[in-house]
């Protein structure tokens, strides 16, 4: 393909850059373009006689959109019925969208408040189980119940409006309830930051939040455990509180050892 050059390719990525799409988006469509070149030259006899170099983007990999607890209401109320259960678990539990989408109701088991995704069936192919809190259980009767009343088709546990086939985009109703509940822009993925960060909030143990979000890999979490201002203040508080222990124990013990001396002195 003697048409595709360095320069042509600089000129695309200026062109891609200009229409605003973001350096990781450009880097991918690059590295497709590189892997066509790279196979056709592999043919024999090849299909392509020199591939050319491709210089690729610098990426920012540090996440930092995620909900507040608020923020999250807000759109949820905001949002059509059939999505409301839809959020409420991606926000709990921070599963990747395609895993909430393709849940089955053969992979959950309502009595015992339990729901498995199999070795497979995630994207790092590690198996993985979550047990429901009280509101999610009561997402999946309503979500069971709605089923059967409706006679839906969709063995998928959150199915589309319609109850027929899975949700596939539903972009239109998200971007119209940010904007209704005045939340600025949010993406899906979100939640998965948020799911990893209250989790460690709550107390839980990083481990077993990694377990529960499905991050196989340590430094993809850290990426994930944003540190905002509410934190910092937070931790400003927690330390002042400490230093005042500390102050209100070195007091306490210099009265209690004064007060003994005065007694020994007045006998």
């Amino acid at each position: 393909m003697p048409q595709i050059t360095s320069p042509k390719i600089n000129a695309y990525i200026v062109h891609r850059m200009n229409e605003g799409a973001a350096n990781a988006t450009i880097n991918r469509e690059l590295s497709a373009l590189k892997r066509m070149l790279n196979l056709g030259a592999q043919q024999t006899p090849p299909k392509v006689d020199r591939v050319p170099h491709i210089s690729m983007l610098k990426e920012n990999n540090v996440r930092q959109g995620f909900f507040e607890h608020g923020d999250f209401i807000a759109l949820r109320n905001a949002l059509p019925s059939y999505l409301k259960g839809f959020v409420t678990f991606g926000y709990k539990t921070g599963w990747r969208f395609a895993e909430i989408t393709g849940l089955t109701w053969n992979q959950v088991d309502l009595d015992n408040g339990i729901v498995r995704l199999e070795a497979g069936e995630t994207k790092n192919d590690a198996a993985r189980t979550v047990y429901l809190d009280d509101e999610l259980q009561q997402v999946f009767i309503d979500q069971w119940e709605a089923r059967k009343t409706s006679n839906r088709l969709s063995p998928c546990v959150f199915p589309d409006k319609d109850g027929t086939n899975k949700i596939n985009c539903f972009w239109g109703a998200w971007q119209k309830a940010c904007k209704e509940s005045q939340i600025g822009n949010k993406i899906f993925h979100d939640f998965r930051r948020t799911a990893v960060r209250n989790m460690v909030r709550a107390g839980i143990p990083e481990g077993v939040a990694m377990k529960i979000s499905g991050h196989k890999t340590r430094s993809v979490f850290d990426r994930y455990n944003i540190v905002n201002d509410a934190d910092l203040k937070l931790a400003a508080q927690r330390q002042e509180h400490y230093l005042q222990t500390q102050k209100d124990t070195v007091s306490s013990t210099v009265h209690d050892f004064v007060t003994k001396k005065e007694a020994i002195h007045d006998r």
